[in-house]
């Protein structure tokens, strides 16, 4: 497999191996605990704090155990002012991002390699969490949405990529756009065992179900009308079909294709379902 190469990927490699563990304390002053119990660590959490140190710290309570993980990471377009300081022992590393006190410059040419860094143990990390029925989803845009795809198939294994989504977030063109006025960012799925993650399917609602009727009293109740053309080439979906009237449709609107085979098709006709 095709694995991306960065300046400090050799120094940050195992870093994540390396953080040390950090107790988590409860801050009962900030804490909603159960009527007449004190707070624990045993509810939901919001932890502050350095977020790698955080990672680390839950793993002894909740490696393997995380179902969903929702990450939305900087997207490193150079107007965020994110610092990267995470205390990488490599003498050559320190000395490379001594420059890194200071926000990421976006005329800075390495700005990619020092994120990549910044990435890479959190991710491990979080593959530590994620449990064998989980699931990690993450936003990006252009900026990184490429070299990312790369680590993460290095690190959660390409063949648990389940999705590249597009999230369409403005309805109107920029008009301070030189070239072409993006729209969309990203929101990638990965899975810890791509092969038997399933999303969680949403229960029909009253309208969805109001969509289906029965006009025609079909005795296997309510039914939806489907189009029979399909955009998609069919090798077998090109052929006439005569109407009960006697009247022949030559053949798919023209650019498309019927989405079954003629015997299929009959099929179809001999149930009453055309």
């Amino acid at each position: 497999m095709p694995t991306l190469e960065f300046k400090g990927k050799q120094f940050v490699y195992s870093h994540h191996l390396g953080v040390p563990f950090r107790e988590l304390k409860v801050i009962a002053d900030k804490s909603l605990p159960a009527k007449g119990q004190k707070p624990s660590l045993d509810d939901n959490l919001i932890i502050h704090g350095d977020n790698l140190e955080a990672l680390k710290a839950l793993l002894p309570t909740h490696a393997g155990k995380v179902d969903c993980i929702f990450i939305d990471p900087p997207y490193n377009t150079g107007n965020e002012g994110w610092c990267y300081n995470d205390n990488v022992r490599s003498p050559l590393m320190q000395e490379w991002l001594k420059k890194s006190a200071n926000p990421v410059d976006k005329e800075d040419l390495e700005r990619h390699d020092k994120w990549l860094c910044m990435m890479w143990p959190r991710l491990n990390l979080l593959h530590e969490l994620l449990s064998e029925n989980g699931s990690i989803w993450i936003t990006l845009d252009d900026n990184e949405i490429h070299r990312f795809r790369s680590v993460m198939d290095e690190i959660f294994g390409e063949q648990n990529f389940v999705a590249c989504c597009i999230w369409h977030k403005m309805d109107s063109p920029k008009n301070t756009a030189i070239q072409f006025s993006e729209d969309h960012d990203y929101l990638l799925v990965y899975a810890k065992k791509g092969s038997d993650w399933r999303p969680g399917l949403v229960e029909r609602s009253e309208a969805m179900v109001d969509r289906y009727k029965n006009p025609d009293n079909d005795p296997r109740g309510p039914w939806l009308l489907s189009d029979m053309a399909a955009r998609n080439s069919y090798s077998l979906g090109l052929y006439e079909i005569t109407t009960p009237s006697g009247r022949v449709i030559s053949g798919p609107p023209a650019g498309s294709f019927w989405r079954v085979s003629k015997e299929k098709f009959d099929d179809l006709e001999a149930d009453g379902r055309v």
